[in-house]
């Protein structure tokens, strides 16, 4: 007797689920925990708990903000102590434009403009024969460093004085007080703010705005 193969029973079709829906889904729950909740969750917490860096360290004046310190700025009267130069475009110290030279260590451009540096350096002070320390010649890699090393500020110190009026003595003072000592004790070198160190001066002596 032969028997026939068995023909499987039909399964029932499943109903199509659209894909759009489970796509659109995710996009909503992803934008709105990655564009929303977590923004406003570490904005939160920053501003609670680390409210100064938070909103730039900003410096304040009179109830203004006059700077930041984490961004230098450009000082060229004589009565002020000079920052770091800055090679950020179109104009010093552009914080949205972040960068150096990229001039290499044999370009005629480079060379050109540390002489132009040191020749200001010496016509606004003539009498000091000491070397130009190097950070006040050329240019950081982010061209936004708001200090300058303690010789750079040592340097400057004599034409400061006697620009303001001043006893080197008391200048040299509020560049003491205004020296920052190595992070962790060990790391980097001793370094000057440059414009909370002006702004001392100012407090003592105003002079013409920069």
């Amino acid at each position: 007797m032969t028997t026939m193969p068995s023909t499987p029973a039909a399964c029932p079709a499943s109903p199509e689920v659209p894909l759009w829906r489970p796509a659109l889904t995710l996009f909503v729950v992803l934008s709105l925990v990655t564009g929303l909740a977590y923004p406003l969750v570490v904005t939160g917490v920053a501003q609670s708990v680390f409210p100064e860096q938070a909103n730039g360290r900003l410096i304040v004046r009179d109830g203004k903000p006059i700077g930041s310190a984490l961004i230098g700025q450009a000082f060229a009267d004589p009565g002020h102590f000079w920052s770091r130069p800055s090679a950020t475009a179109p104009m010093p110290y552009n914080a949205a434009n972040s960068a150096g030279s990229n001039l290499a260590p044999t370009a005629p451009a480079l060379a050109d403009a540390v002489r132009a540096r040191v020749d200001a350096l010496r016509a606004a002070d003539p009498g000091n024969t000491a070397p130009v320390p190097v950070d006040l010649v050329t240019t950081s890699a982010s061209g936004l460093d708001p200090h300058i090393s303690r010789a750079a500020a040592d340097y400057q110190a004599a034409r400061v004085a006697r620009t303001r009026g001043l006893p080197l003595a008391r200048v040299q003072a509020l560049v003491d007080q205004h020296t920052e000592g190595r992070v962790l004790g060990f790391i980097g070198e001793p370094r000057v703010h440059v414009l909370k160190l002006n702004l001392a001066l100012d407090a003592l002596v105003p002079t013409a705005a920069h």
